[in-house]
């Protein structure tokens, strides 16, 4: 078994600025972020922002079944973020700061403009999975549709995982493959458009321009991404 890179047993909150553990601190940008999530959310009701759909939408069956993997997404951020805090302090700084650029992108396209997402009314099937959709709909607005951050911070996880070099190949393949799975997920429940998902991928897009493929960020001699 590995042996991690940093030991948490030592870790104390007034330790945060010790260099082992100064990487937690970009743990606190989830709290603007979801305090501003939300907030935006409930700015304009869900009747006054812009539908977004597309005919490729029609063309996608409704598939209650995909709601797993979209649930399971949550642990999925926890589980990626965990194993980086582990075993590589780079990619765990560089997952973190990615996330930080689509949320923030995608919080600024809400609050400029507002989208909304049409659901399926009626369920053919009725199981746990229909209804753990019902209940999905029920308590998440479906407002902040365009881009999706699911869509966005899977592709975020799946872009680290492939240049991480202390996993193996089983191990990469399972995150990344679910990381699709769960894109796949925002259309096939309706939680979101097709092109929801597409504009994920622009914002990703500004991200992995931002931290990798930049010149400053390849040598790793830019200064502004330390400061983020």
């Amino acid at each position: 078994m590995k042996k991690p890179v940093v030991d948490y047993r030592q870790f104390r909150l007034s330790k945060i600025n010790d260099p082992r553990f100064s990487h937690l601190k970009l743990l606190g940008w989830w709290i603007p972020y979801l305090i501003l999530y939300f907030a935006v959310g409930r700015l304009v009701p869900s009747e006054e922002c812009y539908m977004v759909h597309s005919t490729l939408d029609d063309m996608i069956p409704f598939c209650e079944f995909f709601v797993v993997p979209y649930v399971l997404w949550y642990f999925y951020i926890i589980l990626s973020l965990g194993y980086f805090a582990l075993y590589n302090i780079e990619h765990f700084k560089k997952l973190q700061k990615y996330m930080v650029i689509t949320q923030f992108i995608s919080i600024a396209i809400y609050f400029v403009f507002p989208t909304t997402q049409l659901r399926e009314a009626n369920f053919e099937r009725d199981n746990i999975c229909a209804q753990l959709v019902g209940f999905l709909y029920s308590i998440d607005a479906n407002t902040n549709a365009c881009p999706s951050l699911h869509v966005a911070i899977s592709l975020a996880i799946a872009s680290v995982w492939r240049r991480e070099k202390s996993a193996n190949i089983w191990l990469k393949t399972a995150a990344i493959t679910f990381a699709f799975l769960v894109c796949m997920s925002t259309v096939f429940i309706k939680q979101h458009s097709i092109l929801d998902a597409f504009a994920a991928v622009f914002v990703c897009l500004i991200a992995e321009y931002w931290l990798f493929w930049r010149k400053g960020a390849r040598t790793g001699k830019n200064t502004k991404e330390e400061v983020l």
